[in-house]
């Protein structure tokens, strides 16, 4: 008898710490609800659509990690919520449990996954300037005296701070919070030019009343890895959505998602390409 009690104790204890191991997927799972951030004016990682739903790439790549997440825990249903978050308030929303996944243009550093976990790099981007078209800098260094504009509390603002240093150029660091604001100061000749990631300056200037008024310089200072958001301590849970990336990555289908919204600036660069064949990790 007592043998058979502690069997069931056992049994109980080993189903309370395999229910334990994620709590982002028991949450999911009892809720049926699984909550997505997103960045408004990421174009074209994320914004919000017209019809009030996000759009972009790493939009699309947060709804196949819903969908992969229902068919894994064998759902019938699973409701997706999006909520908007800011540049500034994207980690605590994380933290928090306020979302489950952050999807935009969060960049990979170690100071940052001491705070929240992250998963397989969904993109590779470089920093970069905006500057008016009849600006004669073309290269970092011609900022020297000048004004540059920067989302405060990014990675840019950190290296673009360390790269002048390094260069010993004397340049003015303007901080703003969004990068409309950034875009605002140059067209008001408020600053010479605003440093963030190539390819998000690609789509905040893309379609605009002004094309050819603005171009982007010749070098990049920084390496951005992109990813998804995750909560920290929940290795189950980053499993589970790398199990979708990855899958993505290696059928190919990934080609799919980056030609929606990136296509139109040419096939995969060499580093991306390599990035998505590496991760395409066999189950």
């Amino acid at each position: 008898m007592i043998c058979r009690t502690l069997l069931c104790l056992t049994l109980l204890l080993a189903g309370a710490v395999q229910a334990a191991q994620s709590p982002a997927l028991e949450r999911i799972r009892q809720k049926g609800v699984i909550t997505l951030g997103y960045i408004d004016g990421a174009v074209p990682f994320s914004a919000a659509g017209g019809t009030e739903q996000p759009r972009g790439y790493s939009v699309d790549l947060c709804r196949e990690v819903a969908l992969g997440i229902r068919a894994q825990l064998k759902l019938a249903n699973l409701e997706t919520r999006w909520v908007a978050l800011t540049i500034q308030n994207r980690l605590e929303a994380v933290r928090s449990g306020r979302v489950d996944i952050e999807c935009s243009t969060k960049t990979w550093t170690l100071s940052r996954q001491a705070e929240v976990d992250f998963s397989l790099v969904t993109f590779v981007d470089g920093g970069s300037i905006l500057t008016k078209s009849a600006s004669a800098s073309g290269r970092l260094l011609d900022f020297d005296g000048k004004r540059l504009a920067v989302i405060t509390g990014t990675t840019t603002e950190k290296v673009l701070r360390e790269s002048l240093a390094q260069r010993s150029i004397k340049a003015e660091v303007v901080t703003v919070r969004t990068r409309p604001e950034g875009l605002k100061l140059i067209e008001e000749g408020k600053a010479d030019g605003f440093a963030a990631d190539r390819t998000t300056l690609i789509g905040l200037v893309a379609g605009g009343q002004a094309p050819g008024a603005f171009r982007l310089l010749d070098e990049d200072f920084s390496i951005e890895p992109y990813v998804l958001t995750l909560p920290r301590g929940d290795p189950d849970f980053r499993l589970a959505v790398n199990r979708v990336l990855a899958r993505l990555y290696r059928s190919g289908e990934i080609t799919k998602i980056y030609s929606r919204w990136l296509g139109n600036l040419g096939p995969p660069s060499l580093l991306l390409s390599a990035a998505y064949f590496i991760q395409g990790v066999a189950e």
